[in-house]
């Protein structure tokens, strides 16, 4: 019988970046320049990033180093001239923790704005999009921000009636936002979030949202 693959939501951590390149440049082929995630994590107090994550209970074990201490600064070497390269990942079921999505937000003085959302393709319409949301939402609320904000294309329909369903409403539009295309933003915000109305509501659709997905574990 087939194990139940578990999810789980927490941090994003140095350690994940070369997969979150990764999601990056299949979600986003076109996006110039690459997020600087490191430069985001250590010097950008403002941004918080939060993942998704599927544990492999047996991994591929590790092959140990060929090279001793001198591979070790070889390898060092390598990182600072070529950065968080996703070409040096193993297979995905050869990882002991695969990371499925993420989301990052910029915590302002008077507003939570989502910057980034995404889900590996390999692992889309399994609620993870949905999950990254309520992970962001909660975050503000927990940051006392009242107010969330996000961009999103004006043919992501998707992606809208996500949005929307999660008491987001479009206040605006960026025209030719995306550099790819050309193709407008439109803004939606969710206002008072930290609300005893907002918060009665957003609770049912969390616990909707647990009962539909059952692979969610808790928060880690």
């Amino acid at each position: 019988m087939k194990t139940a693959t578990i999810l789980h939501v927490r941090p994003m951590r140095h350690s994940d970046i070369p997969q979150v390149i990764e999601i990056e440049r299949e979600s986003f082929p076109t996006i110039w320049p690459p997020t600087a995630f490191r430069r985001e994590l250590q010097q950008n107090r403002l941004a918080h990033y939060i993942v998704v994550t599927e544990r492999n209970p047996k991994p591929t074990a590790a092959a140990p180093p060929r090279h001793g201490p001198v591979g070790r600064i070889l390898g060092e070497v390598r990182h600072m001239l070529h950065g968080d390269n996703p070409q040096d990942l193993p297979a995905p079921e050869d990882r002991p923790e695969l990371v499925a999505g993420f989301v990052g937000m910029w915590l302002m003085a008077d507003e939570a704005h989502i910057v980034t959302i995404a889900t590996r393709e390999s692992h889309r319409r399994r609620g993870i999009g949905e999950r990254l949301l309520i992970a962001a939402i909660e975050l503000a609320q927990q940051k006392h921000q009242p107010l969330v904000t996000l961009e999103v294309r004006v043919s992501n329909g998707a992606a809208i009636a996500l949005y929307e369903k999660y008491g987001f409403e479009e206040v605006g539009r960026r025209p030719r936002y995306y550099s790819d295309n050309r193709e407008d933003a439109l803004i939606f915000t969710a206002s008072a979030v930290t609300s005893q109305a907002f918060i009665e509501r957003f609770n049912d659709l969390r616990s909707a949202h647990a009962r539909r997905w059952e692979h969610f574990g808790e928060q880690s």
